[in-house]
């Protein structure tokens, strides 16, 4: 224990993640939101044909990455990081 007037070990960062998990969930959502941005669903995914489902391919390609963007989120959730 310490003096009375010694403050303690400083407190860690929020904004960095503590655990495997944690590490592995922030490393996934970036990686799945940069195929979501601009530079990559222009050159990747902008286009109309094929059809998926009954959609052009680009509201396909973006739908498939915003459900595994919300997938990461809920893993996170539920291991509680």
């Amino acid at each position: 224990m310490g003096s009375p007037g010694d403050p303690g070990p400083a407190p860690r960062s929020h904004y960095l993640p503590r655990t495997r998990e944690g590490w592995i969930g922030v490393v996934l959502f970036l990686l799945l939101f940069i195929l979501a941005e601009p530079p990559i669903v222009y050159t990747l995914a902008n286009r109309v044909e094929p059809w998926v489902l009954g959609v052009p391919f680009l509201y396909a390609y973006l739908m498939v990455i915003y459900f595994a963007l919300i997938g990461v989120l809920i893993w996170v959730m539920r291991k509680g990081v």
